[in-house]
């Protein structure tokens, strides 16, 4: 397959708000050994790019500058050792960065085929939040069925994930979101209550729906404005899994006794950061758990917005504006 040599991608010169983001030409990435290259025909808007876009997530040494976390496209080349796809089939990656390009290269131990029936804006609705549920709420917190889960933030794409998984697995879902549309659509993806945070105190609607026991796991992107309560909504044994700050990092005034009383767990993880062999285990369980599901339509990426590459910009806003119910998603090179 012939490939170009240059290709578009979105720029940021220097950080700052969405406008500092412009459409530039460069050279195709390196494709390092192990690698696959793709050719992208829809990429993912996630939190993420948001932070890197204002400067507060840099890239980890050797990832790509290039903002975008996740792919879905054709592969036209390989690298060398790089193992189990071939040149045009169609998958969809968790990328270290580049995503936000025409063309990206991402390790093959990263990538998935795209679930039977799906196209690329589907498929590029993938892997972020379904590679970080699974990391969170399965692999670390140990979510079993029968289980009670809080997620916050229930209308975003992780909520979303987290809630249809949570519930395809037998647990049971609560959530908490900003406004009475979002609750319902939470509730649509079968959420057995969603707390309007605006106008209920979810500790208490937490420990009110489970009888005074509190949750089992409770997946959490605010951070330090929800420790405390989070803390008071756990049951006996329960698992908080913090995998952002919304609300902030710092704790002051926390009552951390239930950690001890309730034998309590906090954990926290970042997705980017970790290992090539451990996000290739995260691929490996959501490809023996997760894709059937997918195929058979038991769960499904909820996309709120589809837009072309030039408006990259509006899709931050989109994003930071916080209305978004689902996922957003771009489509690149006129895919």
């Amino acid at each position: 397959m012939t490939l170009p040599t240059e290709m578009t991608y979105v720029d940021l010169p220097s950080p700052g708000g969405p406008e500092k983001m412009v459409l530039a030409r460069g050279p195709l990435p390196e494709v390092k050994a192990g690698d696959i290259l793709i050719r992208v025909e829809a990429a993912g808007i996630n939190r993420p790019d948001v932070l890197q876009r204002k400067g507060d997530y840099p890239p980890p040494p050797g990832a790509s500058p290039i903002l975008g976390l996740e792919v879905a496209g054709e592969v036209v080349a390989l690298g060398e050792g790089a193992t189990g796809f071939s040149i045009g089939d169609k998958v969809c990656a968790l990328a270290n960065g580049g995503g936000y390009a025409e063309y990206c290269a991402v390790p093959a131990t990263q990538a998935l085929a795209w679930p039977n029936g799906y196209d690329a804006t589907k498929a590029a609705a993938l892997p972020e939040t379904f590679f970080t549920v699974w990391a969170n709420v399965f692999d670390m917190a140990g979510l079993e069925a029968g289980e009670t889960i809080l997620v916050h933030g229930g209308s975003s794409g992780i909520g979303t994930t987290a809630i249809q998984l949570a519930r395809a697995f037998g647990a049971e879902v609560f959530v908490t979101a900003g406004s009475a549309e979002k609750c319902r659509a939470c509730e649509a993806l079968g959420a057995k209550r969603a707390i309007n945070y605006r106008e209920e105190e979810f500790k208490a609607t937490a420990l009110e729906e489970t009888g005074g026991r509190g949750v089992d796991v409770i997946l959490d992107m605010v951070g330090g404005r929800y420790f405390d309560r989070n803390i008071g909504s756990l049951a006996k044994d329960g698992r908080l899994s913090i995998i952002a700050f919304l609300g902030g990092a710092r704790v002051e005034g926390a009552n951390i006794g239930p950690i001890l009383t309730k034998r309590l767990h906090v954990m926290g993880s970042a997705l980017r950061p970790r290992t090539s062999a451990e996000k290739q285990a995260i691929r490996d369980g959501l490809a023996a758990k997760v894709w059937p599901l997918l195929e058979r339509g038991a769960v499904a990426p909820v996309i709120h917005r589809v837009l072309p590459f030039e408006r990259v910009a509006d899709g931050h806003r989109l994003m930071e504006a916080g209305d978004h119910i689902g996922k957003i998603v771009m489509t690149v090179g006129g895919s």
